[in-house]
């Protein structure tokens, strides 16, 4: 099972619309994938609530009380959304069982600092080297062409660490979360314009 992070200690930086789309990915793709959410708030499990079945399935958590939380039987990629916060001794237990880690940053400065310190705390831990954890990062809600995607480049430069897309500040995706769906259940003409900006998303995701 291939499992990728989304993490970013700060609320709103998009880390849901990343899980949920890139889960949406997998599910399209025909995988039998598990979107598992690690806040107490879990609102991946409210936002799959909503999910119709007519759309391909995206699993969570099997919950017993006898047994901690696990993967249903045969998934084949899970994709997991954190809460804000995550450090210490919590992130390096989720770190030891994750392929890949994703960072959603937004390129305003209050963002830039807060991802600093969890950046370079990401780095150190040693599951990362010891695994070869791969970390990308995504810019949310930023148009590439802008100063403010230079300036978020020209910070993460310094962690060398691969900026993967910049994804559009638009409402589609909220459209489509309020009713449990994502970019990759429409069709695909309606959204070519953001279905090309997660394209780089795709190819690193399918290599994890």
């Amino acid at each position: 099972m291939k499992t990728i992070l989304v993490a970013n200690p700060k609320g709103g930086s998009g880390k849901s619309t990343l899980a949920t789309n890139l889960a949406g990915y997998f599910a399209a793709a025909g995988q039998r994938v598990m979107l598992g959410d690690t806040d107490r708030q879990q609102s991946a499990r409210d936002w799959l609530g909503l999910r119709s079945r007519l759309l391909p399935p995206i699993a969570t958590w099997e919950v017993d009380r006898e047994r901690p939380a696990r993967p249903p039987a045969g998934t084949t990629h899970a994709v997991l959304d954190t809460p804000a916060g995550l450090h210490g001794k919590q992130l390096e237990r989720v770190l030891k069982v994750v392929h890949r880690v994703i960072v959603p940053v937004q390129p305003s400065l209050f963002d830039i600092l807060a991802t600093r310190s969890f950046l370079e705390k990401l780095l150190e831990e040693k599951a990362i080297r010891k695994q070869h954890t791969f970390v990308a990062v995504v810019g949310m809600r930023v148009d590439a062409r802008t100063r403010a995607a230079a300036e978020l480049e020209r910070f993460l430069a310094q962690y060398e660490l691969p900026v993967l897309a910049y994804l559009r500040d638009t409402q589609r995706y909220v459209q489509v979360a309020a009713h449990g769906m994502t970019l990759f259940d429409l069709t695909p003409s309606r959204v070519a314009q953001d279905l090309e900006q997660w394209r780089p998303i795709i190819d690193w995701a399918d290599g994890a």
